[in-house]
């Protein structure tokens, strides 16, 4: 068993680089782990800025100084998010307070309804099991209310370091963009001379992130602003928000879109009931999410990402459970990190058994 383990480790760890990226990527993770919370401006500035460093490689290709490219983009995107922001928060805020004014008509409502579910259906539901539903629905309610107002006192503090983020990161991501190259250089000076796997998994991800983040930016937008505009046409109430809810939830795959669905539904069958109207929103969404999934994910990340359902998954329930936003959005990149260490393991494992 020892000569086993032995074998195994001399096979693996005998080349100085690949303890190299063992020794990366250990204390990245640690860092992480340990500064998550701390690094959350950090986090978001870089995100930015892999969304905005192809726009300004265009300008700077154009003869347009690093300086004045990053300026530029960092300055239009910021004026677009602010109106943005702008023009939806107001719309968003008073659909939001419309539909918790509407949600204990809707409890009341669905509560008279599963009532007479045990006169309907006396040999299959008991009476009892309704009210056991109701008692436990209530429980879950109160549960959430006092998690509501927790929030709430905590919304100045919440507030206070909001204001320091839209401060902070608008400058991080044009210092980021600016003095990349700096940065870099700045950064591999720690690193030992022996990375060259290092260096292959870090090329290949950095592409990998920057396809990741931008085609996840425009599939946002695409089903958004689609859901959103189909559910004003069919005249459903709280479109935006909803619409708003359907946008985001492509940052979760397949999980986002089977949970969005339970708000469409009853938002719908309370304004409706069951009728033609609620067939046509659900239809409607469900094109949209078709088109998304066999269309729009297969044209945006068919560089990116190359990863089983069941692996894409798994990687945003590990990684969301362990740094929470931050680990379910960047689950996908997280997930081919791993597979290009892997594949950069076997390469040279397979390099190094081969014959001279």
């Amino acid at each position: 068993m020892f000569k086993l383990f032995r074998n195994w480790y001399t096979r693996n760890f005998s080349d100085p680089h690949a303890v190299t990226l063992v020794v990366i990527l250990a204390c990245s993770f640690l860092f992480i782990a340990l500064f998550s919370q701390l690094l959350m401006p950090v986090l978001v500035a870089l995100a930015i800025a892999f969304l905005l460093d192809l726009p300004v490689n265009k300008m700077v290709n154009l003869n347009l100084s690093r300086t004045g490219a990053t300026a530029l983009v960092v300055g239009t995107f910021v004026g677009i998010t602010l109106i943005s922001m702008l023009g939806l928060m107001p719309i968003i805020w008073k659909q939001s307070s419309s539909l918790l004014q509407e949600v204990p008509h809707m409890i009341s409502q669905g509560q008279q309804y599963l009532l007479t579910l045990p006169e309907q259906y006396p040999d299959i539901i008991q009476a009892s099991q309704i009210e056991t539903f109701i008692s436990s629905v209530k429980d879950k309610l109160l549960d959430w209310g006092e998690l509501a107002l927790k929030a709430s006192l905590n919304s100045i503090s919440n507030l206070v370091a909001l204001m320091i983020y839209l401060i902070l990161v608008p400058l991080m991501v044009f210092f980021f963009l600016k003095d990349k190259s700096d940065l870099l250089a700045s950064v591999t000076l720690f690193f030992p001379k022996e990375r060259r796997m290092a260096t292959q998994v870090g090329k290949e991800m950095n592409q990998q992130i920057m396809n990741y983040i931008r085609g996840k930016v425009i599939e946002i937008l695409i089903v958004g602003i689609s859901t959103t505009v189909a559910f004003i046409l069919l005249d459903l109430q709280y479109a935006v928000l909803l619409g708003v809810l359907v946008g985001l939830s492509v940052l979760v795959p397949y999980v986002g879109a089977t949970v969005v669905t339970i708000p469409v539904f009853f938002v719908a069958l309370f304004q409706w009931g069951y009728s033609n109207e609620l067939g046509y929103v659900m239809l409607a969404y469900g094109v949209i999410q078709a088109i998304d999934g066999n269309v729009i994910v297969p044209l945006l990340f068919s560089e990116a990402v190359n990863l089983h359902p069941v692996t894409i998954i798994i990687a945003v329930i590990f990684f969301g459970g362990l740094w929470g936003f931050w680990g379910v959005f960047f689950a996908i990149p997280l997930a081919t990190l791993v597979k290009a260490v892997i594949n950069a393991w076997t390469s040279t494992t397979q390099t190094e058994q081969e014959p001279v």
